[in-house]
């Protein structure tokens, strides 16, 4: 795994957006909003459950399922938001893929990218996304309060992820009412849970809080449940023999 994977990314983005068009508005998709979920369903920890064919770090992992089939089971299971990996070159994802589960699924889906100009969430509104997910680490503090002030005057909620002290303080700052935590460093992408465990301790009492990444077992959630509303999971659903019993061990009490 190349040591420069979010530079490799960010690039490769810059040159996608500069043939992107800005698409006029479509209305908002309509369903609940993920803060409220979580604020008032903390008896259990909640799953955002990923739709993800593929990543850098673990290459192919579920290239022939049916996404809208598996975006169903998770609402039915009872997953509280479907992440769907919009990025077409690292992770054989597509925008098309965020439409159609969203058009076919009544509750929040989070377009899962790295997000880094308005063109793009312009597209994951109109694609369905009623929450779009921004990275700390991918812009300048500046640009991603511009970004998410564009984004939640649009009426989405942001997914604003952190990996290190610093990240969660920018994050603070903002005054982001969502806040993920990824175990995977997106530069080297190794990945530690640990990650959610130290920076657990300086979190605050108004935002909702998720961990990300390298969820795999119910221990692991087991773990993560004191400090967490919610955990993002796709590896593992995504490999699960019975998607619905892997998503209900997860949702710890």
């Amino acid at each position: 795994m190349s040591q420069t994977f979010l530079p490799k990314i960010l690039a490769e983005k810059k040159k996608e957006i500069a043939k992107l068009d800005m698409e006029d508005l479509k209305p908002l998709r309509q369903t609940y909003r993920l803060y409220d979920f979580l604020k008032s369903h903390q008896e259990k920890l909640q799953i955002i459950a990923e739709v993800k064919k593929a990543s850098p770090s673990l290459g192919d992992i579920n290239l022939d399922v049916d996404i809208v089939a598996q975006a169903k089971l998770y609402q039915e299971a009872g997953a509280a938001m479907i992440s769907v990996l919009t990025d077409q070159v690292f992770f054989k994802g597509h925008i098309d893929y965020l439409a159609e589960i969203s058009g076919q699924v009544t509750i929040p889906t989070l377009a899962k990218d790295f997000i880094i100009d308005e063109k793009q969430i312009v597209a994951s509104r109109n694609a369905g996304a009623t929450v779009i997910l921004l990275i700390v680490a991918a812009l300048s503090e500046s640009r991603l309060k511009e970004l998410y002030d564009f984004a939640t005057g649009l009426g989405l909620e942001v997914l604003v992820e952190t990996h290190n002290l610093a990240e969660l303080e920018v994050a603070h700052r903002l005054g982001a009412q969502i806040i993920g935590v990824n175990n995977r460093n997106l530069v080297t992408f190794e990945t530690d849970n640990n990650t959610s465990l130290t920076l657990s301790t300086h979190f605050k009492e108004e935002p909702v809080y998720v961990s990300e990444s390298a969820i795999l077992t119910k221990e692991d959630a087991q773990l993560l449940a004191p400090f967490f509303n919610a955990i993002l999971v796709g590896t593992a659903l995504m490999q699960a023999d019975n998607v619905s019993d892997k998503l209900k061990e997860l949702r710890i009490d």
